[in-house]
């Protein structure tokens, strides 16, 4: 039985993490492997600036670390910013997949021009980053947001009448005015919105969170990993540094 574990960018109790966890109910995944789902103990408020960047780096670094010595085939990133997946590249050798590069190449697949709908517009600078990593730019139609302030830790529970019909809004404006014939959710928290705007628009509508998912048992299926040439190993892994800083995280 294969195991995969997915890093929960935000420290929660084990009733939001709940619904973390509802995401694997919107892929049919099969036999044969098993998600566990671990949030970070270091983490920022929320992911607007480059000093959440960096915590969030560092919080996810510190979370998947020993994944593989902990017996995982593969490791998942469940938030669309990528949060430390290249520095857990260059520490493990079992797959690590993020978010939000992967829907991005996904939609390539799928169409010519995908926009990525997000919950408000604070989170831009995390799509443009990934966008210019990946040479994209002309590809995303748009970057749009529905205005709506995220909830990291209830994600939409509650909200879905107000909430899911500003997405589908916002998603019609990327398709019609904006030239989308994909649209990617910018966030793991709206995957709650997914079944209701995949049966409303006329486009493919990735879920970002569950495609991880799917390509995480792909990856472990077909013997695939990152390239170390890409993410050379560093000298010494600093396991017992970032476990302290853990500690002390999870102390306040």
């Amino acid at each position: 039985m294969a195991r995969a574990l997915v890093i929960v960018p935000f420290p929660m109790s084990e009733e939001n993490l709940e619904m973390r966890k509802q995401q694997l109910s919107s892929v049919k995944l099969g036999e044969g492997i098993e998600f566990d789902f671990r949030p970070v103990r270091i983490a920022p408020v929320n992911y607007v600036s480059q000093q959440d960047s960096v915590l969030a780096d560092l919080g996810i670094l510190e979370a998947g670390i020993r994944a593989e010595a902990e017996g995982y085939d593969a490791v998942c990133i469940d938030t669309v910013s990528d949060s430390g997946v290249t520095p857990l590249r260059s520490v493990l050798n079992i797959p690590v997949i993020g978010a939000g590069r992967h829907a991005m190449l996904t939609a390539m697949m799928l169409g010519d021009k995908f926009s990525i709908l997000a919950m408000w517009d604070r989170w831009r600078h995390l799509y443009t980053k990934a966008l210019a990593e990946l040479g994209l730019n002309h590809k995303c139609a748009s970057l749009r947001s529905a205005g709506l302030q995220p909830n990291n830790q209830s994600l939409l529970a509650g909200k879905e009448d107000e909430f899911f019909p500003a997405l589908y809004k916002a998603a019609m404006a990327c398709i019609e005015e904006d030239g989308a014939d994909v649209i990617i959710l910018g966030s793991t928290t709206m995957h709650q919105a997914h079944a209701y705007l995949a049966e409303r628009l006329p486009v493919p509508v990735i879920n970002p969170g569950p495609l991880t998912y799917r390509l995480a048992k792909t990856a472990i299926n077909l013997r695939l990993s990152h390239s170390r040439a890409a993410f050379p190993a560093p000298d010494a892994p600093a396991l017992q540094r970032l476990a302290k800083m853990g500690d002390a995280a999870a102390a306040l």
